[in-house]
């Protein structure tokens, strides 16, 4: 029985996984990585996996390890267009809404290995972690099981490059957008509502107004805040 790695952090990921190793139980042996800690090529050679997938993963993949096994990542832009760091967010404020999930092999790259497939996916509505829980339920019933029943071959990226930066906590002030409307700021709100996000804020003197699940309803913004201390 051939093995199969899956190594990810995200809570939604963690429950797929179960789901898909108890649907494949008699074809694939599953094993789960959830710290970076154990992603050593010691323990990933004795496991000898035909596939190592990395949905949502926040840390550099060693190259002994993408040298000698299939390491397969997803990115949520239809590649070589959004290489790089806070694809969602970035996609959101570029508004681009309809998009793709990438699976590409890792190489030595930013999101610059050959890609095996692409799905459709639209980010018009739906908070961030709305979103990446889709996108857990694409991989994990859609595009994984295509590459367990399939023998796909990657292709080169074709087509102009463009690059995305990460964004850093201080870019969540609502204060900074340019426009200021209310489908700008339900989007604004929403791209960054996600666990481990730093949610969109407003600091008002010793305070900070923190929004999340924000609804855009009969041409108003209705949600939740919360209201902190500045340290």
């Amino acid at each position: 029985m051939e093995n199969i790695i899956i190594a990810t952090i995200k809570e939604w990921n963690i429950k797929n996984f179960f789901k898909i190793k108890e649907f494949n139980e008699n074809k694939y042996k599953f094993h789960l990585i959830t710290n970076k800690e154990e992603l050593t090529y010691e323990l990933i050679s004795k496991i000898n996996p035909k596939y190592i997938f990395f949905p949502h993963w926040s840390w550099i993949i060693r190259d002994d390890i993408y040298n000698n096994f299939t390491c397969i990542v997803f990115h949520m832009t239809d590649l070589p267009y959004g290489r790089g760091g806070s694809p969602f967010q970035n996609l959101i404020m570029n508004e681009v809404y309809e998009t793709k999930i990438s699976a590409l092999k890792v190489d030595g790259g930013l999101d610059t290995g050959d890609v095996f497939l692409k799905y459709d996916f639209n980010i018009s509505v739906g908070s961030a972690e709305e979103n990446f829980i889709r996108i857990s339920n694409i991989i994990f019933e859609k595009m994984i099981p295509d590459f367990l029943e399939n023998d796909l071959l990657p292709q080169k990226q074709t087509g102009q490059v463009v690059k995305f930066k990460r964004r850093e906590a201080k870019e969540s002030d609502i204060l900074g957008l340019n426009e200021k409307t209310l489908n700008k700021m339900y989007d604004f709100i929403r791209m960054l509502d996600a666990q481990g996000y730093p949610k969109a804020y407003i600091n008002l003197d010793k305070i900070k107004i923190e929004f999340s699940e924000v609804h855009l309803k009969n041409n108003k913004l209705v949600g939740r805040f919360e209201v902190i201390e500045n340290e």
